[in-house]
């Protein structure tokens, strides 16, 4: 590797093993704790790199970008910062950095990452220019989950929705329950170009023929969130293909948001593949809160600082309580870990959280299996659920007219469809099962447009 890399950044220690490990590596190093001395070699047309800190004594190294790319276009930044959260990579993106990557990081990662960007230099190859966006008139992001996280998993999920918020390409959010799907739809709009047009939330229920128009018609220029995608029984896709196929010369840019189920419903045959790629330009799937522990402290700060600020006890998890959630597998994920810490506040008088508390409400907890479903019970009982998020979905709003219809189809559709997989496509059989003639059972195929064959037969 060869080339001078300009280092900036106000811990000594990390100034020091940057230069060590890149002068090994066979590159020349200024290193510096000021970005006025940063700019000034900028601007005397030293370095062919620059890896800068985020926050310094003396400025911003991201709020510097635009400066540096005035002075040397094609000049690659890589921004380091500890500031865990998705708008660091965001800004980092926006401001045309060749590269983000949070502290603390991998060592041979960062000089990898410092050669691919010496060779681009040398070739000529910078970041395609970022329109300027239009002025955020309020904060981006909701507080309902926080997109923070220091682990690899996290990081590059934060550097995909930066390089992609802005690309006219339907997104494909997939994720068990819990993990904060919804929020990274949110901040694909929030800090894109669309952000001032509507965010549309709907559930598969919505995508009607004439209800499907409307929530287009809504969303117009913004962004169509489409919720519980793997949910959509045959009939459901057949109309969200066709109304996809037919979207206008404006329409919002299509966000879907699926459980972890969705590939084995996709394997199945149980989903349409044809309408798996119309919803995946690009797929961003959200790791489990089990596959990125070293979060937890993190995550459970946050929701401590909240509780504390909401009026609850100022607590902290001691040592052995931050084991314990450590070796949990949270089949619940972040809104499992929120929930434990706000009743862990609500219920404790010490200051510290005590490893028996945490222990003791986790074993209230449901056990399950990572990636099995923890809504058990009656067939009433699941369909309250499914209803209840329905109307939760629709946040102050009541869902659009026609809801007992639409409910209805809902279970009538997978009840046929069962039965006739069951009976062998045999529709004097499955009429006869299900207790209705047999015209009245052609006729609700073609309602909910089943496809009936001969099937081989289960039962």
């Amino acid at each position: 590797m060869d080339g001078t890399v300009l280092v900036a950044d106000d811990d000594r220690t990390i100034r020091t093993v940057l230069t060590q490990a890149l002068t090994r590596a066979g590159c020349r190093v200024h290193a510096t704790s000021s970005l006025l001395t940063l700019q000034r070699w900028v601007e005397e047309g030293k370095g062919d790199i620059v890896v800068t800190d985020v926050m310094m004594p003396d400025g911003n190294g991201i709020e510097m970008l635009p400066k540096i790319r005035a002075l040397r276009p094609g000049l690659p930044v890589i921004v380091i910062s500890a500031q865990n959260t998705i708008m660091t990579a965001i800004q980092a993106t926006e401001a045309e950095a060749w590269d983000y990557l949070p502290k603390p990081f991998d060592l041979p990662d960062l000089l990898s990452r410092v050669g691919k960007a010496l060779e681009g230099a040398r070739r000529g190859a910078r970041m395609a220019p970022v329109a300027a966006p239009p002025p955020r008139t309020e904060a981006p992001v909701t507080e309902d989950l926080p997109l923070v996280g220091r682990t690899p998993a996290m990081q590059a999920l934060y550097r995909l929705v930066a390089r992609v918020m802005n690309a006219e390409l339907p997104a494909l959010i997939t994720g068990e329950s819990g993990t904060g799907k919804s929020l990274i739809a949110r901040a694909l709009h929030d800090f894109s170009d669309r952000r001032a047009k509507p965010f549309v939330l709907v559930s598969g229920q919505d995508i009607g023929v004439e209800q499907g128009a409307a929530v287009i018609s809504r969303a117009r220029g913004g962004s169509l969130v489409i919720d519980g995608l793997g949910d959509l029984d045959g009939a459901a896709q057949a109309r969200l293909v066709r109304l996809l196929d037919a979207l206008p010369q404006d329409a919002p840019r299509i966000i879907a948001i699926a459980d972890s189920t969705l590939g084995a419903a996709l394997e199945s045959g149980a989903f349409r593949q044809d309408l798996f790629y119309r919803l995946s330009g690009v797929t961003l799937n959200v790791p489990p809160l089990r596959e990125r522990i070293e979060d937890i402290p993190l995550l459970a700060e946050h929701f401590l600082a909240r509780a504390a600020r909401d009026g609850g006890l100022q607590r902290r998890l001691s040592p052995g309580a931050l084991e314990a959630a450590r070796q949990y597998r949270w089949p619940g994920n972040v809104r499992q870990l929120e929930n434990v810490i706000r009743r862990l506040v609500i219920t404790g008088q010490e200051a510290d959280i005590s490893r028996s508390e945490i222990e003791s409400s986790l074993t209230a907890q449901p056990a399950a299996v990572a990636g099995e479903s923890t809504e058990a019970g009656t067939l009433a009982e699941s369909v309250a659920r499914h209803v209840r998020r329905y109307f939760e979905l629709h946040g102050a709003d009541l869902p659009p007219p026609g809801v007992y219809q639409r409910i209805l189809h809902e279970i009538e559709a997978p009840l046929i469809d069962i039965a006739l997989e069951y009976t062998g496509g045999n529709q004097a059989r499955c009429a006869d099962l299900l207790g209705i003639n047999r015209n009245t059972l052609r006729k609700k195929t073609n309602e909910l447009d089943i496809r009936v064959t001969r099937r081989r037969k289960l039962m």
